[in-house]
């Protein structure tokens, strides 16, 4: 079942058992890809549905550091909730050992020898990444690593 049908369905589902929490979170993300959808004129598929989904946990994280800072310890609490609702559509994330694999495996690929290189060993790790783990991250350790070799 494609995604966008997964999550219908789980609307549905929180509409009938009454979990009101849910249900509003489960909007807000079939109400982010309609948005897609419309601006962008066309049907989205699984892949591009996990990039809306991505960008909403990013939010999310954005604004709960913001609260803590802010000492609205309810509202992080809130966001929290979200992002836990939010990531159960995601697939399971990458461990550590898979991501270096693929991280060296995309650096030999491209023959990166430095930090200049960085763009090109990333356009290899997204597409094999995509969904599974934090792009933040994935750079970091890129990062870490071109400079490494240098």
């Amino acid at each position: 079942m494609p995604l966008k049908e997964q999550i219908t369905e789980d609307m549905k589902t929180a509409m009938k058992s009454g979990e009101k929490d849910r249900l509003g979170v489960i909007r807000l993300i079939l109400a982010g890809i309609k948005q897609r959808e419309i601006d962008e004129r066309i049907m989205l598929d699984d892949a591009q549905v996990l990039s809306v989904i991505e960008k909403m946990i990013k939010q999310r994280r954005d604004s709960i550091a913001q609260f803590r800072a802010a000492a609205r310890e309810d509202l992080a609490t809130k966001e929290e909730f979200e992002v836990g609702v939010i990531q159960g559509y995601m697939p399971a994330q990458l461990g550590d050992a898979a991501i270096d694999a693929i991280i060296a495996t995309a650096i030999a690929d491209s023959g990166a020898t430095s930090a200049k290189d960085m763009g090109k060993v990333i356009g290899l790790v997204r597409p094999q990444v995509a969904g599974r783990a934090d792009m933040s991250k994935i750079s970091q350790a890129v990062k870490d690593k071109l400079a490494a070799i240098s």
